[in-house]
């Protein structure tokens, strides 16, 4: 079995270049057994993430989409005890030999002090070996960002450990139900 020697990446825009902006997070894991589709199953229904990761509430889609994320949906959530304004800016489902590739853009809104943008973004890819890498990394700007970055143990990176964790347990006990 020939296995590449390149794992994908996730496309930044110029403005949320990792190591430019406030705040940067990378988390990933890669698991046996499972799948990208099987993963993005349970990400892309907003219905299911209160089910296995505890920081996200109140999801509503204010663009009649929804409860699927989709290219160009609006929605709202919140996490960390801010009320997260996003628009999904890239979505990219799961296909052979393709990384999947699901991002949003989000925003806190505020004056100087409070205001929070951020683009979240996901990577699923089937690996040789029945193996799925999940891979998701946040870049952000404004003083809540400054603020979450230097904090120590850094709660963006122990929330989102516990997102694709609970992803990947999501999607074995899915297949277990099947």
């Amino acid at each position: 079995m020939t296995q590449s020697l390149t794992q994908s990446a996730i496309v930044w825009p110029q403005d949320y270049l990792p190591g430019t902006t406030d705040n940067f997070v990378s988390n990933e894991i890669i698991v046996a057994g499972l799948t990208a589709h099987e993963i993005w199953a349970q990400l892309n229904d907003t219905r299911l993430w209160p089910t296995y990761y505890s920081n996200a509430q109140d999801i509503r889609f204010h663009d009649g989409s929804g409860p699927l994320l989709s290219v160009s949906a609006r929605f709202r959530f919140t996490t960390f005890g801010f009320p997260v304004e996003a628009q999904v800016c890239e979505y990219v489902p799961p296909v052979e030999g393709q990384a999947a590739r699901i991002a949003w853009y989000g925003w806190v809104e505020g004056d100087a002090q409070s205001r929070l943008d951020a683009i979240h973004a996901w990577l699923f890819e089937d690996l040789p070996g029945s193996r799925v890498r999940i891979l998701t990394q946040e870049s952000q700007t404004g003083v809540p960002a400054r603020q979450l970055a230097s904090a120590v143990p850094n709660p963006m990176i122990n929330a989102h450990q516990e997102w694709i964790v609970g992803l990947a347990t999501a999607a074995r006990n899915a297949r277990a139900k099947e």
